[in-house]
């Protein structure tokens, strides 16, 4: 009996261990998502700092993201979540700020030299992005109203005013009800085309059937179908974009428009889509604002990617079947 007891008691010693270790795994875990979660907020007001400390140059996004400890490749589109805007449009509100902060004081500066203080190639490009904030000119705006109106404001612009920092991560709002899916890939060779100025006539389309005619001849049809950009239409201009359209294929020869090119392993949240163009782009903000910052993960280096089911456009363009592709890695 007491034989029997012994071995009672060392079976739960053993469970109890067991159980304290899994507890111990599920707070390292939470700790590292609440970490992950706290460092967006850090991260990307230290790219708000980087840009407030050089108001009088444009920065790069690159510098940004360095800033940031971000991936160049998806930082902007974490920023966007977290401000509601893009990072070039963020600095402009600062700079037409500090503008108008100067134009208050007493010591009267030109409106070149508060242009080119502020960060503006010229006094025109200064004077056509006041207009579209404030709806005339800075020649014309009236400060005396303005102060009637915005005392405090105003006073505090001229003083420098405070660094509008992130406070918190959006919401966890999903009506969608997106699901991810974390997916560790292999490298992957794929060949593909890439369109220049995508968002302009049919070229994409006109692409993926020459691409599906070649694949289908090389027998490589079958293969899995990708779409990705390695530059960001919200900040490059659009006709200096290029879209991709690829088939993973191991063994074939490139030859003309038909390149190849190898990605590494990697590790990618997906989320399966069915609809419209409209419910891809709704997935991605909710990734990047919502389920990225409180995941435990920061994106990769790699572009991201639409995964299709089947063929690309087998619905047309009006119905999109694909998984959305975020490459990502374990937050620091």
């Amino acid at each position: 009996m007491r034989t029997l007891n012994n071995a009672r008691v060392k079976g739960m010693d053993v469970v109890a261990e067991r159980t304290a270790g899994a507890r111990s795994a599920g707070a390292r875990a939470n700790a590292r998502r609440l970490s992950t979660h706290a460092s967006y907020v850090d991260r990307v007001n230290r790219a708000i700092d980087l840009m407030v400390a050089h108001l009088d140059r444009p920065v790069r996004l690159r510098e940004l993201a360095r800033a940031a400890a971000l991936s160049a490749f998806h930082f902007h589109r974490v920023f966007q979540a977290l401000t509601g805007q893009t990072p070039a449009d963020f600095a402009k509100q600062m700079r037409l700020d500090r503008a108008l902060g100067m134009m208050s004081e007493a010591r009267k500066s030109s409106l070149t030299e508060i242009a080119l203080a502020c960060g503006f190639a010229s006094s025109s490009d200064f004077s056509r992005s006041f207009k579209q904030r404030f709806g005339v000119a800075p020649s014309a705006f009236d400060l005396a109203a303005w102060r009637g109106e915005r005392g405090r404001e105003l006073d505090a612009l001229s003083r420098g005013g405070s660094t509008p920092h992130v406070e918190k991560l959006p919401g966890r709002s999903n009506p969608d009800q997106f699901k991810v899916r974390i997916r560790d890939l292999p490298a992957r060779t794929v060949a593909y085309i890439r369109i220049a100025n995508p968002y302009k006539g049919g070229g994409v389309m006109c692409a993926v059937e020459r691409l599906t005619a070649w694949a289908t001849r090389q027998g490589l049809d079958r293969g899995q179908w990708l779409g990705y950009q390695w530059e960001n239409p919200e900040i490059t201009p659009l006709e200096r974009c290029g879209y991709y359209v690829a088939v993973e294929a191991e063994r074939f020869t490139p030859s003309g428009e038909i390149g190849r090119f190898r990605f590494p392993a990697m590790t990618v949240a997906q989320i399966d889509i069915d609809g419209g163009i409209e419910l891809e782009l709704r997935a991605l903000r909710w990734l990047y604002g919502s389920w990225l910052p409180r995941s435990g993960y920061v994106p990769g280096d790699q572009p991201s990617f639409e995964a299709w089911v089947g063929l690309p456009f087998a619905h047309g363009v009006e119905r999109f079947e694909l998984g959305v592709q975020l490459p990502i890695r374990r937050g620091l």
